[in-house]
C-alpha cells in the first residue's frame, strides 16, 4: 500500500478555497492520487503567514464485496518539519477519477463509516470523521502540535453496500503553519478530549436506539438507558478535568436518525449546558439518512472550566418512525490547557450556542431512494413458499435462500412456519479464513412491503414488529454468531426484512396459524 501527499504554500492574501494544490518535487510519484472537489459552501480558511495547505492520500485500498470491516494501520502521514495544524478537511475517492461524483463515490454504494486519525496520547494530533465529513477549522490562534515522530496512526471503517470490489483512497486536507512562519508564534497548542456516550463490551462506541424508546418521540442516550441492555451500552460520556482548561472547539457526530449531542458540564450540584450540536438534514424525508451536516461551534466560542468540573456529552435520536442500530454519540472537544482571559465560565454567564456547517450539502449524497420500482415484488400478495420450520436458511452470495426479492418462482416465495414455531437464518457469506474481507448480513423488520428503490433514506427498521438480528459473524461490532432464529412469539402475517449493511437485500417470511 502506498502513501503520498502534495504540498503547496499559500498566500496571505487571496482566497484559499480557490488555489491548486501544486505538487512539490518530492511528489512527482502521486500517480492515482488526486485532490477530491471542494465541498460545497466550505467553512473559510484562517489564514497564517507561511501557512501550506497539504493533501495526504491514504491507499489505494481495496474494499472487497459487502465489506464491512474495521482496519487499523501506521499511516505516517506528517508534516515532515515542527508546526501546528489548524484544519482538517477528510473525503473519500475512488482510485478511478472517472467514478462517483467527480471521483468521490455515491454514500448508498461506498462511504466512510468512519476514520479516525491519532497520535499515542491526546496531545499528538486527533481528528475523525464519519460520513458527515465535518472539516474541522480551530479558531485563530489555536493548533494541534505537529511533530514529524509523532507517527500517528489510522483506524478506518469503509462499508461496501454491494457486491463489487472497489479501489479508493482516503484523503484528508490540512492547513500547516511550519515554526518558520511568524505567526507559530502566536499559536496556542490544542489537544483532543473525546467523549463517547457508549461503548459495547468488546469496546465499540455504539449503541441502539429502538423505535418507541425515551419519550416524546425522542431517546436520548445516556439518559434515558432503563434497561440493563441499555445500561450495558453506556461509554466514557464523562471526563473529569484535572486542571484549569480553555474549550475553543468542538463538533458532534452521529448516525442517521441523529438530532443532535449535547457537552455539558457539572460543577457541585449545578449543571449547565455548554453547546448543542445539531444535525441539519437536507434528506426531504427528515432525520434518515447520511445526507446531514453536524453543527460546529463558531469561533468566538470559547469556555473556561475549572479543575474538577466533569465535562460530559449525551445524543438524542429521533424514534418515532423507526429503529436505529449500531448508532453513535462522539463530541471530540479541542481543549487548550490553562484559563483563557475574557473567556466565560459557564456558571457565571450565557454562553453562545451559535453553530456553524462546515459545508453545505454534499452532491453525493443525492439518492435518497423509496421511488418506485416496477414490478416490484409485494410479498404479501405472493403465494406461500416453502415450511420451514426447524430448518435453516442459508443467505449466500448476498441473497436469502427463500423469500428474496431479486429471486424469481418458486424461491421468491415466502418461506412460512406455523405460529410458535421458528425457522433460521445463517450467513454463509461470512468466512473467517477471507481475513478482514468477510462479509456481514442482518436480518431486519421493515414495513411491508419494503419493496421500494434502495438510496440512504430506505429502506429503515420499521417493521410492524421490531426484530434484528444484529451483525452475522464474528468479530468487532458483530453479534459474535453466525446464525439468527426468527422470534416464536409473532403473530400471523407476512413480514419483510432487510439487510442493514447491504439495503438492496430484501426478502419476507410468513407465520401462518398453527
Amino acid at each position: 500500500m502506498s502513501i503520498r501527499k502534495r504540498v503547496s504554500r499559500v498566500a496571505v492574501a487571496g482566497t484559499l478555497s480557490a488555489l491548486l494544490l501544486i505538487p512539490a518535487a518530492a511528489s512527482a510519484t502521486d500517480g492515482p492520487c488526486y485532490a477530491p472537489p471542494s465541498k460545497p459552501k466550505v467553512i473559510s480558511h484562517v489564514k497564517y503567514s507561511g501557512m501550506q495547505s497539504i493533501l495526504y492520500c491514504y491507499g489505494p485500498i481495496t474494499i472487497r464485496p459487502g465489506q464491512n470491516t474495521i482496519d487499523t494501520v501506521a499511516s505516517h502521514l506528517i508534516p515532515s518539519v515542527p508546526g501546528w495544524i489548524t484544519r482538517f478537511d477528510p473525503d473519500l475517492i475512488y482510485a478511478d477519477k472517472t467514478k462517483g461524483t467527480k471521483g468521490v463515490p455515491s454514500v448508498d454504494v461506498l462511504h466512510l463509516h468512519h476514520a479516525v486519525w491519532a497520535g499515542m496520547s491526546e496531545s499528538d494530533p486527533r481528528w475523525a470523521a464519519g460520513e458527515e465529513k465535518t472539516v474541522v477549522q480551530l479558531p485563530r490562534g489555536f493548533g494541534w502540535r505537529s511533530e514529524p515522530s509523532q507517527a500517528p496512526y489510522l483506524q478506518h471503517m469503509i462499508h461496501n453496500l454491494f457486491p463489487t470490489t472497489e479501489h479508493v483512497y482516503l484523503t484528508w486536507r490540512i492547513d500547516f503553519i511550519p515554526d518558520t512562519s511568524p505567526d507559530a508564534a502566536t499559536i496556542r497548542r490544542v489537544k483532543a478530549k473525546w467523549l463517547d456516550v457508549a461503548s459495547t463490551p468488546n469496546g465499540l462506541p455504539i449503541f441502539d436506539a429502538i423505535r418507541g424508546a425515551g419519550s416524546g418521540g425522542r431517546y436520548n442516550f445516556p439518559e434515558q438507558a432503563t434497561t440493563t441492555a441499555q445500561r450495558n451500552q453506556v461509554g466514557s460520556y464523562q471526563y473529569t478535568a484535572q486542571s484549569d482548561m480553555t474549550l475553543v472547539s468542538v463538533a458532534g457526530h452521529l448516525h442517521p436518525g441523529g438530532l443532535d449531542t449535547t457537552l455539558k458540564v457539572r460543577r457541585g450540584s449545578v449543571t449547565k449546558t455548554l453547546f448543542t450540536s445539531s444535525a441539519h438534514y437536507w434528506e426531504p424525508a427528515g432525520a434518515v439518512s447520511w445526507d446531514v451536516a453536524m453543527g460546529l461551534s463558531s469561533a468566538a466560542w470559547r469556555v473556561n472550566v475549572k479543575r474538577g468540573d466533569v465535562l460530559s456529552v449525551s445524543a438524542g435520536y429521533d424514534v418515532s418512525k423507526a429503529s436505529w442500530y449500531d448508532v453513535m454519540g462522539i463530541m471530540p472537544i479541542a481543549v487548550a490547557e490553562g484559563s483563557t482571559p475574557g473567556a466565560p465560565d459557564p456558571f457565571t454567564t450565557p454562553l453562545p450556542q451559535t453553530q456553524v456547517l462546515t459545508h453545505g450539502h454534499l452532491p453525493e449524497n443525492n439518492n435518497h431512494g423509496g421511488g418506485t420500482v416496477p414490478h416490484a415484488t409485494n410479498p404479501s400478495t405472493l403465494a406461500n413458499g416453502t415450511p420451514s420450520a426447524g430448518t435453516t436458511l442459508g443467505i449466500s452470495d448476498f441473497i436469502y435462500a427463500l423469500g428474496d426479492f431479486s429471486n424469481t418462482g418458486v424461491s421468491q416465495r415466502p418461506p412460512t412456519v406455523p405460529q410458535g414455531q421458528t425457522f433460521t437464518f445463517r450467513n454463509n457469506d461470512y468466512n473467517a479464513a477471507m481475513g478482514k474481507t468477510y462479509t456481514f448480513h442482518t436480518i431486519t423488520a421493515c414495513a411491508n412491503p419494503c419493496n421500494k428503490e434502495t438510496g440512504i433514506a430506505y429502506p429503515r427498521a420499521n417493521g410492524a414488529v421490531e426484530f434484528d438480528s444484529g451483525n452475522l459473524g464474528f468479530g468487532a461490532g458483530t453479534a459474535q454468531r453466525q446464525s439468527w432464529t426468527i422470534p416464536s412469539n409473532l403473530n400471523t402475517g407476512t413480514y419483510s426484512y432487510f439487510c442493514r449493511v447491504h439495503p438492496y437485500m430484501r426478502g419476507a417470511f410468513r407465520v401462518v396459524a398453527g
